[in-house]
């Protein structure tokens, strides 16, 4: 029986072949496999790659369209502040128009107002002039009245004084 015993493990049995044959093909489908996963890992990572790729594109175009939405925004936000703010400076220009208009016509007011004062003045200050040439008149009548009496007094003495001293 050692004899035999010794064969055995000496020769391959049908089963040691059977077993090295499952392990050579489970060998081979492990090799396949790998490969499988390999290839496989490959492959999503490109389309990992890709969509990232994607993904990026897309989130520019989003925000390209984002910020192209809130400038129109914007630009009509703007365009409406510009409207108010024409309407509220024409409505501003009108209102100092009217205050123009009112000072002018105000001026004008008074600058008549101020030649008829002018006129006035310079009709009364005619008249005033007149009534003292008038006045000087009387004065300049009077004092030559009184010269003139005086004059025949001062006569009259004087001959009273001259005849009167021859008779002395």
């Amino acid at each position: 029986s050692p004899a035999m015993a010794g064969s055995r493990f000496n020769a391959p049995t049908a089963a040691d072949a059977e077993l090295l044959l499952l392990q050579k093909q489970a060998l081979a489908e492990e090799e396949v496999a790998k490969t499988k996963r390999e290839l496989l890992t490959h492959f999503l990572k490109e389309k990992l790659s890709r969509e990232e790729q994607s993904s990026m594109c897309g989130l520019h175009k989003v925000r390209t369209a984002w910020r192209s939405a809130q400038r129109k925004a914007k630009d009509q936000e703007l365009r409406q502040d510009i409207e108010i703010l024409s309407q509220t400076f024409a409505r501003v220009m009108d209102c100092k128009d009217g205050v123009i208009e009112a000072l002018a016509g105000e001026l004008e007011e008074a600058e008549e107002q101020h030649n008829r004062a002018l006129r006035s003045h310079l009709h009364l200050t005619d008249q005033l002039l007149h009534l003292q040439h008038c006045r000087l008149g009387y004065l300049e009548e009077g004092f030559n009245a009184q010269v003139g009496a005086l004059k025949a007094d001062f006569e009259a003495e004087r001959c009273g004084i001259s005849g009167g001293e021859g008779e002395w």
